[in-house]
């Protein structure tokens, strides 16, 4: 009989650790892949900014020296993340390419310009930068036209912010979320314990040695939580960079350090501050409390 209430207690134990580590794990996780998205959010924002580009359209009588004296002001300018010169031939290849059939045969003449694609650096990708930079590039007297998609330029900035706004103010909400999972897990493991607890309480033990196993033991829970949300995160993070290389998730290995190092420590303090908070609500009960 002795053995068999041993083992269902045995058992209950278990289940309850096993639930609270399952806990920890999923919110970890799911806190995990918001976070590799924040930190990453800027990185994507500057892909599409960097994709934006600039032509500036040559005059059919300007000189070999004058367009690489463009070129080599526009590689030592900041704004400048690549520069491409593209001949009109080369334009009319494209052109043809994309509409199926070459338009230079059916005109007889070729009607494009000669001309050198700019993409910017991200940091200069404004409406207000964009359009300073054309208007510097478009007094030269050998440029024909600057143009650029100016409603692209204005809802991709636009849209930049507002994602980041959104994506920061999810964060917080469901980090906020994630702590109240956690806590409630926790103190639910150590309300089965509360008899325990005062019964410790009442032989004279002081509360920080009360405390203490409890602290130390769902601090290994949330240590082996943590783990295990960061095994998932790191196959979701190959998975993703196998699949989608031009996210470029791995460019910056200092980024995955931050969040796995930070996902951990948050496994640890949530851990900590929950058992801490839970344990002294159960030791400022009174014992007739206790039953309620």
């Amino acid at each position: 009989m002795a053995n068999s209430f041993e083992n269902y207690q045995r058992r209950k134990l278990i289940s309850s650790y096993f639930s609270v580590v399952l806990s920890i794990a999923l919110v970890l996780f799911l806190l995990g892949i918001l976070g590799l998205l924040v930190l990453n959010t800027k990185k994507m924002a500057d892909r599409s900014k960097e994709q934006i580009t600039i032509s500036v359209f040559l005059k059919e009588n300007t000189k070999e020296i004058e367009v690489e004296q463009l070129q080599k002001t526009l590689a030592m300018s900041d704004y400048t993340k690549s520069s491409t010169y593209v001949t009109k031939e080369e334009a009319a290849k494209l052109h043809s390419e994309e509409i199926g059939e070459d338009f230079v045969d059916y005109l007889g003449y070729n009607p494009l310009k000669n001309s050198i694609d700019i993409k910017l650096n991200a940091d200069f990708v404004t409406a207000e930068k964009v359009e300073e930079i054309a208007t510097t590039l478009s007094e030269k007297g050998f440029v024909d036209e600057v143009s650029y998609d100016k409603v692209l330029v204005s809802m991709v900035a636009k849209s930049v912010e507002q994602i980041g706004f959104w994506i920061l103010v999810a964060s917080a909400i469901f980090t906020f979320i994630a702590v109240l999972l956690i806590n409630s897990s926790i103190r639910l493991s150590i309300y089965s314990k509360r008899f325990i607890i005062k019964t410790m309480q009442m032989v004279g033990a002081t509360k920080t040695f009360i405390r203490r196993p409890f602290i130390w033991q769902n601090i290994k829970l949330g240590m082996i939580g943590a783990a295990i949300a960061l095994i998932a995160i790191g196959g979701v993070v190959y998975y993703v960079n196998t699949n989608f290389q031009d996210l470029g998730l791995l460019e910056d290995p200092y980024i995955l350090v931050i969040l796995f190092v930070s996902v951990f420590l948050l496994g640890i303090l949530i851990s900590f501050f929950s058992t801490y908070i839970a344990t002294q609500r159960f030791l400022n009960l009174r014992t007739d409390e206790l039953y309620y």
